[in-house]
């Protein structure tokens, strides 16, 4: 948005610097535990502190930031323990996910993972890890979406916005995408197949790994 029309003050502008700051610690712009320092953040992206403030407790709900009594804010640092705990919890939400898409996705969105599957299974072969990251994340937004199960989605969102800097991580480390990959092959097969207990038993089996994967 132009400087110009952008309103400095109000719901307007403190949604704009929390679109802003959210997508800086997602992509990783702002690293775990720095200082976010309400001055310069306001002079950033041009608002009052008093938006930044509002903008940082929103965060703080969402467990991207920490505020810290009489110390400010700073990125909040997710440790493997808590990784493990949040994996944990999406098990269950993505398994019934999974369930309810094995049923209530149409032709075209199962041929949609179908080829999802297929570009993932190229990313690997050509040794691009973060495509295959990015095709990874894009299945599981995908069979989210297809379930149709909307109190889990928007669980889901929460939970994964304070995983990205470890799922990322993960991407990266070799020989994780080959192993991960026969895993989501697996889930897509299970749900094309119209299977809905077979398609959560290969997201719990998935994402069991992805547990194994943190604490080594």
């Amino acid at each position: 948005m132009p400087k110009e029309a952008r309103p400095s003050t109000g719901e307007q502008a403190k949604q704009h610097a929390l679109t802003q700051l959210r997508q800086a610690i997602l992509q990783g712009d702002m690293a775990p535990a720095q200082r976010l320092v309400e001055n310069e953040l306001a002079e950033q992206f041009d608002v009052t502190r008093a938006s930044i403030r509002a903008a940082l407790i929103d965060l703080a709900a969402e467990g991207l930031v920490e505020r810290i009594r009489n110390r400010g804010s700073r990125v909040r640092v997710v440790t493997v323990e808590e990784a493990v705990a949040i994996t944990e919890c999406r098990m269950v939400l993505e398994g019934l996910c999974a369930a309810k898409a094995a049923v209530a996705a149409d032709d075209d969105q199962l041929t949609e993972l179908t080829d999802l599957g297929r570009a993932m299974t190229k990313a690997v072969a050509d040794g691009e890890p973060v495509t295959y990251s990015e095709l990874n994340h894009e299945l599981h937004d995908k069979v989210r979406e297809f379930s149709g199960q909307q109190t889990a989605v928007a669980l889901l969102e929460r939970l994964n916005a304070q995983l990205v800097r470890h799922r990322f991580q993960l991407a990266l480390r070799p020989g994780r995408p080959q192993q991960s990959l026969s895993e989501h092959l697996a889930m897509i097969e299970a749900i094309t197949a119209r299977d809905p207990q077979a398609a959560e038993a290969a997201v719990r089996a998935h994402l069991t790994s992805v547990i194994e994967a943190l604490r080594d």
